[in-house]
């Protein structure tokens, strides 16, 4: 799908992974339409991206963000919310927030901008997951859980998408494309906000650059499914294959997304 000139709603774009699409999308002459909680940031971003700025507060505000940005060519699904720490410790409105943030709102999203795609017989979905959904990592249980949801919900989507809007009879390659994006650690305020930093030493974080270039280059060519980077699909493909041996080699390899000293767990969602 070509961007320029194509309207593209990016949701967690005062920062990160949402910034840096913003920025990389702007660069192919898409037009965006900013969405996050933090006008201040979003206002600089549009500055650099000349986009239009929404300022909402997910999963509540889908429907008015939803209006705001009226039909769109592109929906980037990536604003997230983390929480590290032992399961028994989670507060129930981290729960709450995990699961409203990072699932409920990108499927709501999608209910509401997918009917006038489907009309169009062109769009394009795109689900910024992580490699902790597709593996599971120990103290982001629900974290794990939310991201794990996202893929399945878009590999289900695909399914039944597939098809629609096609170029000619018989030709089955949709023209309603969905994407899933897979990064590992990246660097971004994630790990302050979540309330426990990254002290891992490996697998060191990539920049947030490296994912919008992913998710720039699945929308233009198609790609259902990006890991950044491309070595995390082999531990997923591992788990799915052989689980035994994934799970024998995960305990010895100690790979919760914390540092390993056992220190205490946040209190509040980040």
């Amino acid at each position: 799908m070509g961007l320029a000139g194509a309207r593209v709603l990016v949701t967690g774009a005062s920062s990160g992974i949402g910034a840096a699409t913003a920025l990389a999308l702007a660069g192919r002459r898409a037009r965006l339409v900013l969405a996050g909680r933090d006008g201040d940031r979003l206002a600089e971003v549009a500055v650099r991206t000349g986009g239009e700025v929404v300022v909402a507060d997910l999963p509540d505000g889908a429907a008015r963000l939803a209006a705001a940005a009226g039909p769109v060519d592109v929906l980037v699904s990536n604003a997230g919310e983390g929480w590290c720490g032992p399961f028994t410790r989670m507060p129930e409105e981290a729960v709450e927030r995990l699961v409203g943030v990072n699932l409920t709102a990108p499927v709501h999203l999608t209910r509401l901008l997918l009917p006038a795609m489907i009309e169009r017989g062109r769009g394009h979905l795109v689900f910024v997951a992580s490699i902790a959904g597709a593996v599971g990592v120990a103290e982001e249980a629900v974290y794990s859980a939310t991201k794990a949801g996202l893929m399945a919900f878009a590999e289900a989507l695909r399914y039944e998408l597939r098809g629609l809007g096609a170029s000619r009879a018989g030709d089955p390659a949709p023209r309603i494309g969905v994407t899933v994006v897979v990064p590992g650690v990246v660097d971004t305020p994630f790990f302050a906000r979540r309330g426990v930093p990254y002290g891992r030493r490996r697998p060191a974080p990539i920049p947030p650059e490296r994912v919008a270039r992913a998710v720039v280059t699945a929308v233009e060519r198609g790609r259902a499914e990006c890991y950044v980077p491309g070595w995390l699909r082999l531990p997923a493909r591992l788990r799915g294959a052989s689980p035994g041996p994934f799970r024998a080699l995960a305990a010895r390899t100690a790979m919760p997304g914390r540092p390993v000293s056992r220190r205490e767990a946040p209190e509040s969602t980040p």
